[in-house]
C-alpha cells in the first residue's frame, strides 16, 4: 500500500485481514473476481439459474480467506472487495453470495437500472433518490440538508471515485458500500452505530413497503441490496469499530442502543435482531457481540436500584429473549450460572442476578418509601405499601417472562435456567441460621423475587384436580438432584441413616415438574420463610432498641450542665434513633412485600400441592381420590421420614403467616387439606421427630379458630366442627400431643409446653359445643384408659402449677405494694430492690393468669364430660387436694392478700375463678370416690371454706351461679362433712395400723400392695401408677420402671384384708355388747 495510508486505515486493514483469515475457506466452485479482488463466499449457494432469475438468492456478507495468504504488501481489503486508493479511505465492496455461473444481485440490479422504471422517474434516478434519503447522503458539496431539513453527509471519496471512472454523479447499489463506509466514518454529531441503525430503520421501512408489490420487483432488489449492506456495516460497527476510525470500548457498542425504545432511530428493533440472529451460522462474531451486550446490561444494572431507570434494562433483556437462537447463546454465557459464585455475589455477578435483585427492599429504597416512619400515620404507611407492591408486582411479571422465554427455548437453556435457580437456593443455606450475617447471603428482595418466579412457574401443573401430582417424583431426591439436601435435618431420620438412604441412586431421568417443584420448595425455605423469620426478629429488635432509648434518656440530666458532653450525648442518641428509623422503614417495606394478597394466594396454592403430596407419601394412598385412614400404618416409611424437615416447615410457616395477617386469602378447599394434614401428623406424631415442627401444626389450627370477618369461628372453625376426620380424631390427636410436649428436649421446654397447651385449649374450646366430639371422647376414655390417665394427670399438674404461681404472684404484688406505699421510710437500695421485685411479680401474674384461666376452663370442660377418668384411684386424691387448696386460698383467711390494684390489668377475676373451681366440684358430685377424697384431705379441707364460698357467690356474684347451683353446692358441702365423719370413724375403728400395711409414700393403708422389681419396695398399686405418670422410674432407686413390671404382693394383701376384717368384727362385737344392756 502507499505510505500515505493513515494509521487509522492501517488498523482497519489489519483487523479486516485478521477477520478474513478466520473465516471459512472459499468453495472450489466460487472463482469469480471483481476489480482485481477475489470474490469470496463462506458457503457456495446451489441455487439454479432459474432461481436467480426469480430473485430468490439471499445476499450474504461473504468474508473468508483466499486460497493463498496475502503477502505483507498485499491489500487485505481485497479479500472483501476493496480497491486500493492513494490518498483516500479504502472502499469496501461487500458482494452478495453468488455462484460462479450466476449473475450477482448487484449486476442484475444494474441491468434493471438501464431499463428504467415504469413511472415518469427513471429507475437510476429513483435509486439515487431513495439511497440518498435512506442513508442521508449527498454527492453535492453545496447541499447540506434535504427537503425535510435532515442533515446530509457529503461523501467526497465516492464522488471522486465516480469522477475518475467517468460515471454519472449519482448513488447506486454498486458504490453504496463505499458510500456507507465513508459516511459512517465521518459522522460528527453521533456515533457511527447511531447513524447506521437509523439507516437500517429507514431501509427496512422502504423494503417492507415494496415487498408486497410484485410490480416493483426491480426496486425491491435495490432495497434488498441496500438493506443487506446496511446490516453488514452495522455488524462491523459493533464488532470492528476500528474500521470506522473509532477505538474499541470496554462496554458493548450495543448497550446504549438496547436501552432506547426499539422504535427510536437509535434503538435496536425487531427486524434488526431477527436479521442479526439469522446470520449466526455464517458470521461467528454476531453471537458473542449480542451476548456481550447482555452481559454488559447485567453489569450496569448491578449498580442500580429500583429508584434508577432499571425498567429499560429489563425491557431490553425481554426484547432480546424473543429470539430462541439468541436465548440459547445467552444461556451458554459463562456469567449465566457460574457454580463458584458465592451467595453474596449472586445478585451482582451472575447474568440474571441484577434483574432479580431489583426490589423495594434494596438499600435506601425503604427509607424513601417510608421516610420519617415514626411520624407517619397508618393511612400513609398503607398507601406507601400499596405503591410498593404495584411496582414490585409489575417487575416480578417481567422476571417471569424472562424465565419463561429461557425455559421454553430449548432443553439446554432450560437446564441452565434450572441450574441458576438451584445456585440461588443452594448457596443461601445460611439464610436459615439463627443469626444471619447479611454480608454472607443474598438479600431478602432477591430471594423473594426468585421464590415468586418459581411459584408462577409451578402454576401450569397445579390444577384443582391434582391430575399431575403423580409427576412429582420422590426419587428425584435420589437422582443427583439440583437441590442440595445433604445437610438438612430430616423429618424422622438421623444424618447417618439419611446418608445411607440417599446413597442408593435411583434410575431414570428427572422430569421438569419434579425439578421445578423441589426448587420451589427450597426457594420458599430460603426465600419468603427466611424473610418471615427476619421480620419477626426485626420486630423484637426494634422493641428492644426503643426500650434502650428510654433508658438512655434517663441519663440526660447528667450532662445538662456540660454543653460539650451534651452534644456528644445528643449525637449518640440521634445515631441510635436513625438506626431505629432505618429498621422501622425496612419493617414496613417487608410487610408491604409479604402482605401482597396475590403473591400469598399463589404461595398457598403451591403449599396445597405440597400438602397433598406429603399426605400421599406418608399414607401410601391415592389421596385425595381416596380418603386417608387414621391412624396410619405403623410400618415406618423410609421415603417420608427421609424428607428434609423444611418440606413440612414451609407449609407450617406459610399458613401461620397468612392465618395471622390475612386469613381471608385462604380458600375452603385449601382449608380441608390443611386440617387433614394437621390431624394426620398429630395423630401419628411418631412420624415427625421435631416437637416444635408438630407444635406448628397446632399453631395453624389455633390461628384458624380466631374470629375473622364473616367467620365467627375463624377460617377453620366451621370445618373443624363438621369434618368427619376431625370429629373422630382431632381431640385424640391434640391430647396425644398435649402429653408429648411435656418433654421437648429444649432448655425452654418448661415454658414452651404451656404456650403449646394454651393453643390446644383454644382449639378444644372451639369445637366443644359439638356433642359428637364429646361422645367420641367418652367412648375412647373407656377403651384407652392408660392414655386418658396420663392426659388427666398432666392436666392436673398444669392446673396445680399455674394456679399456685398466679395466686402467689398476686400475694407478692399485694405485700410489696403495701410496703412501697411509704417509700420515704425505705433506703434507696431497698426501695429499688422492692420495686424491681414488684415489677417481676406483675409480669409473672400477667403471663400466668391467662394460662390459669384457660387451664381451669379445660379442667371444667373435661370433668363435665369425663368424670370417671378424673375419679380413678390414681388421680382422684390429687385432684381433691388441689381443689381444696385453691378454694382455701380464694376464700380462706388469707384471701385478703389477693387484693391488688387494677386486677383487670392481669385478667384476674377472683370471683369468676372461684365459680369455675366450684363447677369442677359440682361436675364430680355424684362420684363417691371424689367425695371421700375431698374429706380425706387433711391439709386444706375445711368445711368453713364451703360456707364462705356460698356466701361470696350469693352476696357478691349472683350472676355467676343460679339458686339451683348454689343449692347443689350447699348439699355437696354437707356430703363432704358426712364423708369426713364416716372416714374418721373408719380410721378409729381400725385403730393402730401395722407399719408393713402402710404405703411408704402416702402413709395410708394399702388396698392393693405391689412389689417393685428392682428395689423390692412394697407400695400400693394406685401410688406407683400415679408416680409413673410423671416419672417412669422406681422412686426408691431411680431404676427404669413400667407399671407392667410390678409384682402383686398377694400374701400381704390377704393379711391386710384379714386385718380389716378382724377390726370390723371386733367393732361389730362391741356394738352387740352395747345393745344387750337393760331395756
Amino acid at each position: 500500500m502507499s505510505d500515505t495510508v493513515s494509521d487509522a486505515d492501517k488498523i482497519r486493514n489489519k483487523r479486516l485481514a485478521k477477520l478474513g483469515s478466520q473465516a471459512p475457506p472459499k468453495s472450489d466452485n466460487n472463482d469469480g473476481s471483481s476489480e482485481g479482488a477475489t470474490a469470496i463466499q463462506s458457503s457456495p449457494p446451489t441455487a439454479s439459474p432459474t432461481q436467480e432469475q426469480q430473485g430468490q438468492i439471499k445476499p450474504k456478507i461473504n468474508i473468508s480467506s483466499s486460497s493463498t495468504s496475502p503477502k505483507p504488501t498485499d491489500n487485505p481489503f481485497a479479500q472483501l472487495g476493496f480497491k486500493e486508493r492513494v490518498g483516500s479511505a479504502p472502499q469496501i465492496n461487500i458482494k452478495p453470495a453468488s455462484d460462479a455461473g450466476m449473475t450477482s444481485t448487484t449486476t442484475r440490479v444494474s441491468e434493471q437500472v438501464r431499463h428504467g422504471s415504469r413511472g415518469g422517474e427513471s429507475l437510476p434516478d429513483w435509486e439515487d433518490n431513495v439511497l440518498r434519503a435512506i442513508f442521508r447522503l449527498t454527492l453535492d458539496p453545496t447541499k447540506k440538508s434535504d427537503s425535510h431539513g435532515h442533515s446530509l453527509s457529503f461523501v467526497k471519496g465516492v464522488r471522486e471515485e465516480l469522477e475518475e471512472q467517468r460515471q454519472p454523479i449519482r448513488l447506486s447499489s454498486t458504490i453504496l458500500d463505499q458510500a456507507i463506509l465513508e459516511a459512517a466514518s465521518n459522522v460528527s454529531n453521533a456515533t457511527h452505530l447511531d447513524y447506521l441503525l437509523a439507516c437500517w430503520k429507514r431501509v427496512t421501512s422502504q423494503f417492507k413497503h415494496y415487498k408486497s408489490n410484485k410490480a416493483e420487483e426491480n426496486k425491491l432488489e435495490i432495497l434488498k441490496e441496500a438493506r443487506r449492506l446496511c446490516m453488514s456495516y452495522c455488524i462491523f460497527a459493533i464488532t470492528m469499530p476500528e474500521m470506522f476510525g473509532r477505538e474499541p470500548s470496554d462496554t458493548s457498542p450495543l448497550l446504549s442502543h438496547l436501552l432506547v425504545n426499539p422504535e427510536d432511530d437509535r434503538g435496536i428493533c425487531h427486524d434488526f435482531l431477527a436479521e442479526a440472529v439469522s446470520r449466526f451460522p455464517e458470521d461467528d462474531t454476531i453471537e458473542p457481540a449480542l451476548v456481550g451486550a447482555v452481559e454488559d446490561l447485567s453489569r450496569q444494572l448491578a449498580r442500580m436500584t429500583m429508584n434508577d431507570d432499571y425498567k429499560s434494562y429489563v425491557l431490553a433483556l425481554r426484547h432480546l429473549l424473543r429470539y430462541p437462537s439468541l436465548v440459547k447463546a445467552i444461556a451458554r454465557s459463562p456469567l449465566f450460572a457460574p457454580p463458584s459464585t458465592s451467595a453474596s455475589d449472586l445478585e451482582a455477578t451472575t447474568l440474571l442476578g441484577p434483574f432479580f435483585a431489583i426490589s423495594p427492599l434494596q438499600a435506601d429504597i425503604t427509607s424513601q418509601y417510608f421516610s420519617s416512619p415514626k411520624t407517619r400515620d397508618r393511612a400513609f404507611i398503607n398507601n406507601s405499601q400499596r405503591s410498593l407492591r404495584m411496582a414490585l408486582t409489575t417487575h416480578q411479571q417481567d422476571l417471569l417472562d424472562i424465565a419463561n422465554h429461557i425455559i421454553k427455548s430449548d432443553k439446554n437453556a432450560r437446564n441452565s435456567m434450572l441450574d441458576w435457580f438451584a445456585l440461588c437456593v443452594n448457596k443461601n443455606h445460611k439464610r436459615r441460621a439463627l443469626q444471619i450475617d447479611k454480608k454472607l447471603v443474598s438479600s431478602d428482595g432477591f430471594m423473594i423475587n426468585v421464590t415468586v418466579c418459581l411459584d408462577q412457574l409451578c402454576e401450569p401443573f397445579m390444577d384443582t384436580q391434582f391430575s399431575k401430582i403423580d409427576r412429582i417424583d420422590f426419587e428425584y431426591l435420589r437422582r443427583q438432584p439440583r437441590v442440595d439436601i445433604k445437610e438438612e435435618t430430616k423429618l424422622n431420620m438421623d444424618q447417618n441413616n439419611a446418608d445411607k438412604f440417599y446413597e442408593k441412586t435411583a434410575e431414570g431421568n428427572n422430569n421438569f415438574i419434579s425439578e421445578i417443584f423441589f426448587l420451589t420448595l427450597a426457594a420458599h425455605h430460603y426465600g419468603t420463610e427466611s424473610t418471615n423469620q427476619t421480620l419477626s426478629q426485626l420486630e423484637k429488635d426494634l422493641k428492644r432498641m426503643e426500650k434502650h432509648i428510654e433508658e438512655i434518656e434517663l441519663d440526660r440530666h447528667k450532662w445538662i450542665n456540660s454543653p460539650a458532653q451534651l452534644r456528644m450525648f445528643d449525637n449518640a442518641v440521634k445515631k441510635y434513633k436513625d438506626q431505629i428509623d432505618k429498621g422501622l422503614s425496612y419493617k414496613y417495606a417487608v410487610q408491604g412485600v409479604l402482605l401482597d394478597e396475590t403473591m400469598q394466594a399463589r404461595s398457598l396454592q403451591f403449599m396445597r400441592y405440597v400438602i397433598v403430596w406429603l399426605l400421599r407419601l406418608a399414607s401410601t394412598s391415592d389421596f385425595p381420590k381416596q380418603p386417608i385412614k387414621l391412624p396410619l400404618t405403623s410400618d415406618p416409611s423410609d421415603v417420608f421420614e427421609a424428607l428434609p424437615e423444611y418440606f413440612l416447615e414451609d407449609v407450617v410457616g406459610a399458613y401461620r403467616f397468612v392465618m395471622r395477617n390475612m386469613p381471608w386469602t385462604i380458600s375452603s378447599t385449601q382449608s380441608d387439606e390443611l386440617i387433614i394434614l394437621c390431624i394426620t401428623f398429630l395423630r401419628n406424631s411418631e412420624k415427625i421427630k421435631n416437637p416444635y415442627l408438630k407444635s406448628g401444626l397446632v399453631t395453624i389450627m389455633f390461628a384458624g379458630t380466631w374470629p375473622a370477618p364473616n367467620r365467627s369461628k375463624g377460617v377453620l372453625g366451621d370445618l373443624l366442627m363438621g369434618m368427619p376426620i376431625a370429629t373422630e380424631h382431632l381431640l385424640h390427636a391434640l391430647m396425644k400431643f398435649y402429653i408429648e410436649v411435656e418433654n421437648t428436649g429444649a432448655h425452654t421446654q418448661f415454658y414452651d409446653k404451656f404456650n403449646i397447651r394454651f393453643e390446644i385449649f383454644q382449639i378444644i374450646k372451639c369445637v366443644w359445643d359439638n356433642r359428637v366430639y364429646r361422645d367420641h371422647l367418652d367412648e375412647e376414655s373407656k377403651v384407652n384408659v392408660d392414655f386418658f390417665i396420663r392426659f388427666v394427670n398432666l392436666l392436673l399438674n398444669d392446673v396445680t402449677f399455674v394456679l399456685d404461681e398466679s395466686l402467689t404472684a398476686f400475694q407478692q404484688i399485694h405485700n410489696l405494694s403495701e410496703e412501697l406505699r411509704n417509700p420515704e421510710f425505705l433506703e434507696q437500695a431497698i426501695r429499688q430492690e422492692k420495686e424491681e421485685a414488684l415489677s417481676a411479680a406483675k409480669s409473672k401474674a400477667k403471663s400466668y393468669m391467662q394460662l390459669t384461666n384457660e387451664t381451669v376452663a379445660m379442667l371444667k370442660l373435661f370433668t363435665e364430660a369425663l368424670a370417671d377418668a378424673f375419679t380413678m384411684p390414681e388421680i382422684v386424691q390429687r385432684l381433691a387436694d388441689m381443689l381444696d387448696y385453691n378454694l382455701d386460698v380464694l376464700v380462706g383467711p388469707k384471701n385478703i392478700e389477693l387484693k391488688v390494684e387494677n386486677p383487670q390489668e392481669y385478667d384476674f377475676q377472683p370471683r369468676a375463678l372461684l365459680s369455675d373451681i366450684i363447677d369442677v366440684y359440682l361436675n364430680l358430685k355424684t362420684k363417691e370416690g371424689f367425695i371421700f377424697a375431698v374429706a380425706r384431705d387433711g391439709r386444706s379441707y375445711k368445711p368453713a371454706n364451703f360456707e364462705k364460698a356460698t356466701s361470696i357467690l350469693r352476696l357478691k356474684a349472683r350472676e355467676l351461679k343460679s339458686p339451683e347451683e348454689l343449692a347443689m353446692w350447699t348439699k355437696l358441702g354437707g356430703q363432704f362433712k358426712k364423708a369426713k365423719e364416716l372416714d374418721d370413724q373408719a380410721e378409729d375403728d381400725l385403730g393402730e395400723i401395722p407399719d408393713e400395711f402402710l404405703d411408704p409414700v402416702m402413709a395410708t393403708l394399702m388396698t392393693d400392695p405391689v412389689i417393685l422389681p428392682t428395689s423390692k419396695s412394697i407400695v400400693d398399686r394406685s401410688t406407683i401408677r400415679s408416680h409413673l405418670l410423671s416419672d417412669p422410674t422406681d422412686p426408691f432407686n431411680r431404676a427404669p420402671l413400667k407399671i407392667d413390671d410390678v409384682i402383686a404382693a398377694t400374701e400381704l394383701k390377704e393379711q391386710i384384708e384379714a386385718f380389716k376384717a378382724e377390726k370390723r368384727g371386733a367393732k361389730l362385737a362391741e356394738a352387740n355388747i352395747m345393745d344387750t344392756g337393760p331395756g
